[in-house]
């Protein structure tokens, strides 16, 4: 059942990408509850939210591209699809931590500590 369906990271990477180039092309205006990267740190002024709005859909559409790289190498040289979907949620993970770290160091280097 799993072998028969598409590979996780070509899924989670197409995923990565488009909603990266949404956030890039239409970025959140205000600092909502709803749309982009929303954490504490990001959401004190409009000053941070638009400085990690841009950095975060930048990090996204990075991170797609090297999931569907990842995904599209993995089914051309490896045939076992179990293996590459495992491989493929462990790299999801790790990337989406690094995205997470990433665009915090970035704010705190940039804006301080959070009040």
């Amino acid at each position: 059942m799993l072998e028969d369906s598409i590979s996780v990271p070509i899924l989670v990477g197409s995923v990565f990408l488009f909603a990266g180039l949404l956030m890039f092309v239409f970025p959140p205006k205000k600092i909502n509850y709803l749309y982009g990267y929303r954490t504490s740190s990001s959401m004190q002024n409009i000053e941070r939210w638009n400085f990690a709005q841009k950095l975060s859909s930048k990090l996204m559409v990075i991170c797609g591209i090297l999931l569907l790289v990842t995904g599209f190498i993995g089914l051309i040289l490896f045939p076992d699809q179990t293996a590459i979907n495992i491989v493929g949620i462990i790299e999801s993970i790790l990337l989406t931590l690094f995205l997470f770290i990433k665009t915090e160091i970035d704010l705190k280097k940039k804006f301080g500590k959070t009040l």
